[in-house]
């Protein structure tokens, strides 16, 4: 019985696994909170992680029907993420499995993405039985990696971004357009009844042979396209049209580097996690292309492509299954842990 916590960034998130069932999961948001201020400040984060990491495992315990002297392991998010904010979950987590005297396990937040598709979310199950080797990408606001995982938890980071990442480009071009807080949804909703091709924005790296990624030319392109334009985007058919385009920019690159390491490599299965997963071109143009080329594709169900402690748990429970030992309880957060120091 796991009790795992996520507090990488600014949701606080506890869940209950067991068996590889997810037996409860709860997510406290705060994205009315920094809505005022554009962006995530850490200080309010780790303020409301303070605040709602009582009640959010309390709650997580008590939706899974079990009592606190039940559980056998904790588990927390170890980094990367934002350091006061990843100090919070994990001293919670740690000050649990000194006073119950249960092994700690600290996790790699995007390793936790990694393994996230392979979650199904109408049971709560995981589905390591039909675990394969893949190619998978993990896109998100802070991070835009590509892995290559030939065995299960093993692992080689192939790419990543050289600057922006792709969440953190849909965010910045969404400010440029003065769109409302969270700016990376709120395009992608407006881009769905906008023409792709009605602007040429650059793909940075397309054609390049590496697997790395480069957004922000993009970013900088759509600033010096609205400032040689003013007032453009005020009109909502043009805004549409910028939003659509911009997106499909962005979408190219990552579908068209994915199937290419994916071809190069000779794996039957991508899978895409992380909170940019949630684009909806996104997810059609990568089942398309994967279809065509007769390439299983799992995607995290958006439940979990957004930062939750039951994909932390799936994790979790998975290595300590497969002979992972208890942390000393005066280890700290790493909030810069980069997930090549995983590498196999």
């Amino acid at each position: 019985m796991l009790l795992a916590i996520e507090t990488s960034c600014d949701e606080t998130s506890a869940a209950i696994v067991h068996q590889g069932q997810v037996l409860s999961t709860v997510v406290s948001s705060q994205i009315r909170l920094h809505t005022e201020y554009g962006g995530v400040v850490p200080e309010l984060a780790t303020r409301e992680h303070l605040r709602n990491l009582q009640p959010v495992v309390r709650s997580a315990l008590s939706q899974a029907g079990i009592e606190i002297h039940q559980l056998e392991v904790l588990a927390a998010t170890r980094g990367p993420g934002l350091p006061a904010a990843l100090m919070a979950g994990f001293t919670v987590a740690r000050s649990m499995a000194f006073a119950l005297k249960r092994p700690l396990l600290g996790i790699h937040h995007h390793e936790a993405h990694l393994y996230s598709p392979w979650m199904d979310p109408a049971t709560g199950r995981s589905c390591f039985d039909q675990w394969v080797p893949n190619v998978s990408l993990i896109v998100s606001g802070g991070h835009t990696l590509l892995v290559h995982v030939p065995r299960e938890m093993e692992l080689v980071v192939l790419g990543s971004t050289l600057d922006d990442a792709a969440g953190e480009c849909f965010d910045k071009v969404a400010k440029l357009l003065a769109l409302p807080y969270p700016g990376g949804p709120v395009l992608d909703q407006l881009a769905e009844q906008g023409n792709p091709a009605a602007y040429d924005f650059p793909r940075s790296m397309l054609r390049d042979s590496s697997d790395d990624f480069s957004f922000s030319g993009l970013k900088t392109s759509v600033r010096y396209f609205l400032a040689a334009r003013p007032g453009l985007a005020d009109d909502p058919a043009v805004l549409r049209d910028l939003c659509a385009s911009v997106r499909a920019a962005i979408v190219e690159v990552l579908v068209s580097k994915t199937l290419k390491a994916a071809r190069r490599l000779g794996v039957t299965c991508i899978t895409a996690s992380g909170g940019v997963t949630c684009n909806r071109a996104l997810r059609r143009d990568l089942t398309a292309a994967c279809s065509r080329r007769s390439i299983q594709l799992r995607l995290a169900a958006p439940a979990y492509c957004t930062d939750n402690a039951a994909m932390v748990g799936i994790l979790a429970e998975r290595q300590w299954q497969r002979g992972a030992v208890s942390m000393a309880l005066d280890e700290e957060p790493l909030p810069g842990w980069t997930l090549d120091s995983l590498r196999t």
